[in-house]
């Protein structure tokens, strides 16, 4: 039963109940994962190069065999299509370094692995203890979890069709894009691209370091060691400079082609620096008889400079096919003095007609009273028999113009004439077309009002403003239709999707932007649009009605426009439905729908028979060998080139003499510490894009003891719970050589296009999140022992000093708690965004049913109360300024007693709460 209206309004989401997904694996799956697949592979256009030296160009023997067929064709549509093939080969194209050596593409085939299930109305649950009207939801149902046996997941992933749940994904948007094709099916399926690349030019361009740091200058490179890290995804370190980036975008956009419906369009968002160039490119992948138009949108106020000052940033837009592309129109209102003032004439209230002045139209004077209207051609081209004949207006005889018709019959035009909808312009009639008679007109492709409010709104460095992607979304998609953003950066796409009933997609190489996005998902609210049909979800569209304000102003999402014909043949006149205005309903405040975030992880390396998760190097002819072979050997060059390795609060050391371990079975470089040799350093590399696993580190350790190393560096782009624990403790609580995790930023695994720039400063020590697992003095209604969590912060150990630094828990960019952990995918039951204003948008919906202190405690270090899971242990995710993400996992049995610093602290917390 939905509320009454006395009731104060209540969270709810969308559910996209008539789509289905691929049921993929959870991470805690993914060394038993075998799934294995080819490359996909993408061919290019073969077309010739632009001076056809035909005796020289190896194309030749194809543009005969063409020739040949248009002769030997035994239909005209045979002879076309050979002849269209035939003529494509003789247009010139953007032709770059390396393009003419890459035939195709291929790229891995790779598994995605779901790391993360969140759900804000699951975390609006554990609220639920601070209303008086208690009740509890089924979580698995919140966060959209199938919970498939882990049985199922090994045999059966990619096999069941699952419930729909938006995704956010890390990982290189060339990898990801193929899986969805690869393993998903998900060629054809996908309505809108939105993509935002990088513009290609500045160090700035594009990319943000930190959570909570906006800014990046542009500068020389001796100038970047300042800048303890550069995500290298995001800015103009292209070894081959524009050639590289130019082939960056033709592979990204080849594969995103093969994902669009044949309805489907592309947007690709670019700034007037490398415009020119990348409409070449889309014209080479999309063809350039899809082009659907150019957008120009306003990304900032006027600012001067030393020459014209550039104001918009702009959309090529694209269709898969111009032919069956989806378009609804968008209609803005009608402002006064706009359409180069073809609304020229003014009829007063008591009736004199007369011109506006120049200076009226140019807004120097005040306009006057009255009803401004466009004088309108009131004949069309054609003589007819009963149409072309003359109409008396104000006692004068009028005719059509030669080979001319009156645009209705003569009944009507005396209508028209009689309702006062004619004037006499000179020695020809018109029809008095009133601003009032329809108060908007068509959005054309340049958006004026598209200007991000305050710098202060912003969460990225390079955000875009919300309307100029919803415009993009409502032209070309209807509620349910799924969206997908190569380039998550503050997560905008997934915004607009999710506000307007859209399914999402969005995927990021850097862990920042996917930080920025999954805390500005969790957080916000939205209208909740009424559905037609509440039972298919946002499929079934919205729900539109005509509605006036108390100055008769149209202001509902029906808008009646009247026509010269509506008039004058007596017609109800036409409704326009402004896609923009659904009704909204206030008994509700929406909020995000259930997602997950998932990452690009390939098959294990462990293809040996024992599968013990030890790489059979032993084998000559192992890819899996080959490939991880290649991987260290890539990182142990990276490491070389840029050896220095960031701590916290913006300390450093630095490695030297990097080089290939010697005799190392496990451990793949050693080096020494720079000013002290006598120091040294094992280092062993994590997969290529997984997480480092408990018995890697424990390996890796027992090597570097037996060799003697004074410290172990394990270096990946993720750590399992127990590796961090594990290396946490060796040297102090385990026996063994210290021990640090090093995470790498996720850039590198865009492979050999990019720089290797002495400069970047590419890793950082992992810290480990300091938690403390409590008792509480309550007791449930149940009477189950609760516990809660508190986040003292996170530590980190110089490896060169061995001393201890700490990020205090008030000073975290998030931190969030699953508290019935299974070991194998992570659920946000609660989220906390100390020292934030990050959920003041649900605490100003939802105020009437929860306390102050309620959303205060969510900015906090301690969570809420809760019963101990069927798991018996919990876990606590820390995200760090890099956007690192840092796992530690507790059993409930471990449970910390009420001491009497606990007993204070409990005490203090429940007495708030």
């Amino acid at each position: 039963m939905p509320p009454s209206k006395k009731t104060p309004p209540k969270a709810e989401s969308y559910t996209h109940t008539e789509a289905t997904l691929a049921s993929r694996p959870e991470v805690g799956v993914q060394a038993q994962f075998k799934h294995d697949k080819g490359p996909g592979k993408y061919r290019y256009d073969s077309s010739l190069a632009p001076d056809l030296l035909w005796d020289e160009n190896p194309a030749r023997e194809r543009g005969e065999a063409l020739i040949a067929q248009i002769q030997q064709a035994k239909t005209l549509e045979e002879a076309k299509a050979a002849a269209a093939e035939l003529a494509a080969m003789s247009k010139p194209f953007l032709n770059w370094s390396g393009k003419a050596e890459q035939p195709e593409l291929s790229v891995p085939s790779l598994p995605l692995f779901i790391h993360e299930r969140l759900s804000t109305q699951a975390i609006i649950e554990t609220l639920k203890g601070h209303l008086k009207d208690k009740h509890t939801v089924e979580q698995a149902s919140l966060f959209g979890d199938p919970q498939r046996s882990i049985t199922d997941q090994l045999l059966g992933s990619y096999t069941y069709p699952d419930n729909w749940v938006n995704r956010m994904i890390l990982g290189d948007s060339l990898s990801v894009m193929n899986s969805l094709v690869e393993f998903e099916g998900m060629a054809g399926k996908v309505q809108m691209i939105y993509m935002d690349p990088p513009y290609g030019v500045k160090y700035g361009s594009n990319f943000q370091p930190f959570v909570r740091k906006r800014d990046v200058a542009h500068g020389a490179d001796s100038d970047m060691s300042r800048e303890p890290e550069m995500v290298k995804a995001y800015r103009d370190t292209w070894e081959l400079g524009l050639h590289s980036y130019l082939s960056y975008m033709r592979d990204r956009l080849r594969v995103a082609r093969n994902l669009l419906s044949n309805s489907g369009s592309i947007f690709v968002q670019i700034s007037d620096e490398n415009i020119h160039h990348v409409r070449e490119v889309l014209d080479e992948v999309m063809g350039s008889e899809n082009f659907a138009g150019l957008i120009a949108f306003a990304k900032t106020s006027s600012f001067t400079s030393g020459r014209l000052s550039s104001v918009y940033d702009y959309c090529l837009w694209y269709a898969r096919d111009i032919d069956q592309l989806r378009y609804n129109q968008l209609w803005v209102p009608r402002i006064e003095r706009t359409e180069g003032g073809t609304f020229s004439w003014i009829e007063s209230e008591s009736g004199i007609i007369r011109r506006l002045s120049a200076q009226e139209m140019r807004g120097e004077v005040d306009l006057p009273t009255g009803k401004r209207f466009r004088a309108d051609n009131i004949v069309s081209p054609g003589f007819t028999a009963s149409g072309s004949g003359p109409i008396v207006f104000e006692g004068k005889e009028y005719r059509p113009s030669p080979n001319s018709h009156w645009k209705t019959s003569a009944i009507g035009m005396q209508k028209l004439i009689d309702l006062g909808r004619v004037i006499a312009t000179g020695k020809v009639l018109a029809y008095k077309r009133f601003e009032s008679d329809f108060p908007l007109m068509p959005i054309a492709n340049v958006w004026e009002d598209t200007i991000l409010g305050t710098f202060t709104d912003k969460l990225y460095v390079v955000q875009t403003g919300t309307l100029t992607i919803q415009r993009c979304i409502l032209m070309t998609t209807e509620p349910g239709d799924l969206i997908l953003d190569p380039t998550c950066g503050s997560g905008t796409s997934a915004f607009v999707a999710e506000q307007w009933g859209r399914r999402w997609i969005t995927i990021d190489v850097s862990r920042v932007p996917l930080a920025l996005a999954r805390q500005r998902l969790l957080t916000a609210t939205f209208d909740y649009y009424e559905l037609k049909d509440s039972s298919r979800g946002p499929a079934g569209g919205f729900n539109y009605k005509r509605k006036q304000n108390k100055k008769g102003e149209e202001v509902g999402g029906i808008v009646p426009r009247i026509t010269l014909g509506s008039i004058a043949n007596n017609e109800p006149p036409e409704e326009v439905v402004l896609v923009d205005r659904p009704e909204v309903d206030k008994r509700y405040v929406r909020v995000s729908g259930p997602f997950c975030v998932e990452a690009v992880i390939p098959t294990p390396l462990d293809l040996d028979a024992d599968g013990d998760g030890t790489p059979d190097f032993k084998q000559p002819n192992s890819s899996a060998a080959e490939t991880h072979a290649d991987h260290i050997q890539r990182m142990t060059k990276v490491l070389s080139a840029c050896p220095v390795i960031n701590l916290t609060q913006g300390e450093t050391i630095e490695l030297e003499g990097v080089r290939s371990a010697s005799d190392g079975f496990v451990l793949n470089a050693e080096a020494t510490l720079k000013g002290n040799s006598g120091h040294s350093v094992g280092i062993v590399f994590g997969p290529q894009s997984g997480a480092v696993s408990e018995k890697l580190a424990v390996e890796a350790n027992q090597e570097a003891y037996s060799k003697g190393c004074k410290t172990l560096l394990v270096m990946g782009y993720a750590f399992e719970a127990k590796a961090l624990e594990y290396l946490a403790n060796c040297g102090k609580k385990i026996h063994g050589t210290p021990a640090h995790a090093v995470t790498m930023t996720p850039d590198l695994m865009m492979g050999d296009l990019l720089k290797n720039m002495r400069s970047s400063q590419i890793f950082s020590v992992a810290g480990r999140p300091d938690v403390r697992l409590l008792k509480s003095s309550k007791l449930s209604e149940d009477g189950e022992q609760l516990y809660r969590v508190r986040v003292l912060g996170l530590d980190t150990v110089n490896p060169e000093t061995m001393d201890s630094d700490e990020l205090k828990g008030d000073n975290l960019p998030a931190w969030l708690l699953d508290t019935d952990y299974n070991g194998n995918v992570f659920h946000v039951c609660q989220a906390f965004f100390p020292r934030t204003r990050a959920w003041d948008a649900l605490k100003k919906a939802l105020k009437a049913d929860y306390d102050e202190s309620v959303w205060a405690h969510l900015s906090s270090t301690v969570s809420s109360l809760f019963p101990a899971g069927k798991n018996g242990q919990i876990a606590v995710k820390v995200i760090d300024d890099r956007g690192n993400e840092l796992i530690t996992v507790k059993a409930i049995a471990d449970a910390l007693e009420l001491d009497q610093q606990n007993q204070q602290d409990n005490e203090a917390l429940e007495g708030q709460q």
